[in-house]
């Protein structure tokens, strides 16, 4: 239906660029008004012919000199060419023609900006908001806000936003912007005052709730930020980012079966993703099932392949259930693109441990200590190792290296403690128990943990007791 007006478009086109040709060359017979001129000039510029559509701007701006809109065309290509001096020297001219053409502004800031006349900038567009009103000076207020960002001025941009909500509350541009904005230059509880008057005169705008609820969220809020979400939802129930941000809400809060059922509707209302489903995996995990959490890892693994992450994931589900060579299947998995990865190494040491191949285990630990030599854990697991398996004088030594590089922890003492009551060392044991106490009596679990047995030493006991009176005072 609509190819006869085409048709005839293109030969209305063609008739307008055979005039044209004919005035290049001279004709007598050829004559083209303001709008033709436009045409002709919007004709080259869509084909990217820049120097036909310049050549064409000049013969027009020649033959009607007054014409504000011809002079901002020619303006706008004069930019594009980079000839940046005779395109303000247009727009001045135009200005003068007609103060009221926006275009004029932007094209102005645009040749301010490229002649790194930041200043100039600025002052025009707040001149010129000053004087446009309605559209117009939003558009000026989103162009200074450009320009702020490009300055690295970032305040700035969210007073332009803000501004620009105050003028019109509804305008979703600014509200996807500023959601970002107030996250990013900390104006929480500014975001929060503004979208709050802006829900309590327009209530069923959903954006402004959203952006309430993710400001109360960055400000750790989370059951306001909840209730804001819900009411996005309620004005809008396919609003998928909303329940995004609701399920991070419950993960805070550690409401994870709340935070699966708005996990699940994500799924529901968008493409599948692998951050989702992980996120599940790990409500399900904090539940401790297991199977139901390895499940959802293994589809986001799925969905991303080079994940290393995911698969230590799954691996942490079945070592959770001792289940410890299933484990080493995806920690060697993991392994493949991260060999050094500490917390990798660190499972796979403990796998390897439980199934008693304890050489491997050791140069797994060794490994986290390398990667880490000042952190405590590999050094722990390091020791522990050695402990349990009836190494001790190598346990000891650890211990030695562990201080000299890690420095004096409360825990080293804990272990040597142990590592010397199993060398039937009771009394230096003792000694060293002692000190540990004095330093970090909240540790000695850890003590304990490395052999219950040694409760039934009464030496021992008593210490542990005396140290637990002492707290209480």
């Amino acid at each position: 239906m609509q190819e006869p007006f085409y048709h005839n478009d293109k030969e209305e086109m063609q008739n307008l660029l055979r005039k044209f040709e004919n005035l290049l060359s001279g004709s007598n017979q050829s004559f083209l008004d303001e709008e033709s001129f436009e045409k002709i000039i919007d004709f080259f510029d869509e084909k990217d012919d820049l120097n036909r559509a310049l050549e064409a701007a000049e013969i027009a701006v020649l033959q009607y000199p007054y014409s504000a809109s011809l002079l901002v065309k020619k303006a706008d290509l004069l930019i594009a060419t980079r000839r940046y001096t005779e395109a303000l020297d247009n727009l001045e001219k135009a200005e003068i023609l007609d103060n009221g053409d926006i275009d004029i502004y932007i094209l102005k800031t645009d040749v301010f900006l490229a002649l790194d006349e930041h200043e100039k900038a600025v002052a025009l567009l707040e001149d010129a908001i000053a004087f446009f009103e309605g559209d117009n000076r939003i558009d000026l207020l989103f162009e200074l806000a450009d320009v702020y960002d490009d300055y690295e001025e970032f305040d700035k941009v969210f007073d332009c936003l803000s501004l620009i909500l105050k003028y019109d509350p509804n305008n979703e541009e600014a509200l996807y912007k500023i959601c970002f904005w107030a996250d990013y230059t900390g104006r929480s509880e500014e975001s929060i005052r503004l979208h709050q008057q802006i829900v309590d005169n327009f209530p069923y705008n959903e954006l402004a709730w959203f952006n309430l609820g993710t400001a109360f969220q960055t400000l750790k809020l989370y059951e306001k930020s909840i209730d804001a979400y819900k009411y996005a939802l309620v004005i809008n129930e396919r609003f998928d980012y909303a329940y995004r941000n609701m399920a991070d809400a419950y993960i805070r809060l550690r409401k994870y079966r709340d935070a699966i059922e708005s996990l699940e509707k994500v799924i529901e209302l968008a493409r599948p993703e692998d951050i989702i489903y992980e996120a599940i995996g790990h409500c399900y995990d904090k539940l401790k099932q297991y199977a139901q959490a390895r499940f959802y890892y293994k589809k986001a693994s799925h969905l991303n392949t080079e994940d290393s992450k995911i698969y230590y994931k799954i691996a942490r589900t079945y070592i959770n259930e001792q289940s410890y060579a299933k484990a080493i299947q995806y920690l060697e998995i993991a392994m493949r693109t991260h060999r050094i990865q500490p917390e990798f190494n660190l499972a796979m040491g403990e796998c390897l441990s439980k199934l008693g191949n304890i050489k491997e285990a050791v140069i797994h630990f060794s490994n986290v200590v390398k990667a880490r030599p000042r952190g405590i854990a590999g050094w722990e697991a390091l020791i522990r190792c050695l402990y349990q398996n009836d190494f001790q004088a190598e346990a000891l030594e650890q211990i030695e290296n562990a201080r000299q590089i890690a420095g004096e922890k409360p825990l080293f003492l804990f272990y040597q403690s142990a590592i010397l009551f199993a060398m039937r060392k009771s009394k230096e044991a003792l000694l060293v128990l002692q000190k540990a106490m004095e330093k970090a009596p909240k540790l000695v679990k850890k003590f304990i943990a490395l052999n219950p047995a040694i409760l039934q030493n009464q030496s021992v006991v008593d210490l542990i007791a005396y140290y637990k009176r002492k707290r209480s005072f």
